[in-house]
């Protein structure tokens, strides 16, 4: 994902100020407003909480896709209002996926209307992917649960309980990402589905998220981004 942002990044005219991976993580400290407006920051689970807060405490404005580390965003959050800085996760940057996030909502709104449907969500990603579900899966089951009044959770698999969503996993192949919501009964079935071709998608997000957080202080959300 580094490499894909790098490239896009710099082909929307961008400088990157650094490139920071395992091999020099003391370069986090050389981050400051004067030399880097945004700092992108797709990592692994056990370092991202490290790379945010440092950015954070560097008074570098941080947009972060890494997943499976979000026990500890509420520290983040308070580290970023504490020093009036700039943060925004989001478990996919993808324009498309953050649209399906959306008419999910709304067809989740319009289902608790109709408990004779099942509801379950399953996700498909490559099989070097190391959290399960993904984290968009997880972000999907929680956008829709406060639509639904006959739910209160999800669980990742099948589950016996009807009052949980079950969240499926599969890993195959290449697969860049992959999400079906299902809601079926015992005479049909109503499909949502989007389905990722590359990962161009989610770097291009995360560096029009960019862009437009440059100017913008606070906890944000891709919602914010897209006014949606």
């Amino acid at each position: 994902m580094g490499k894909i942002i790098e490239r896009i990044a710099l082909s929307r005219g961008h400088e990157i100020s650094f490139r920071i991976d395992i091999d020099n993580q003391s370069d986090l400290k050389s981050l400051d407003p004067s030399n880097t407006d945004v700092a992108i920051e797709f990592s692994h689970p056990a370092a991202a909480f490290g790379n945010i807060k440092a950015c954070l405490e560097n008074h570098v404005k941080v947009i972060s896709g890494t997943t499976a580390w979000l026990d500890r965003k509420p520290e983040i959050e308070k580290i970023c209002r504490d020093s009036d800085g700039t943060f925004l996760h989001a478990s996919n940057f993808s324009i498309g996926v953050n649209i399906f996030f959306r008419i999910n909502e709304i067809m989740a709104t319009i289902m608790n209307e109709h408990p004779e449907y099942a509801i379950d969500i399953t996700e498909i990603h490559h099989t070097e992917k190391k959290d399960a579900p993904s984290g968009t899966a997880i972000t999907l089951a929680e956008r829709i649960l406060p639509h639904l009044k006959n739910r209160n959770g999800w669980v990742g698999g099948e589950t016996g309980d009807d009052s949980k969503i079950p969240v499926g996993s599969i890993r195959e192949g290449k697969v860049p990402g992959t999400h079906i919501t299902r809601y079926k009964s015992n005479d049909d079935e109503i499909v949502l589905k989007h389905e990722a071709y590359s990962r161009e998608g989610f770097a291009t997000g995360a560096v029009a998220v960019a862009e437009w957080i440059k100017d913008r202080t606070g906890i944000l959300e891709m919602k914010d981004f897209l006014s949606i």
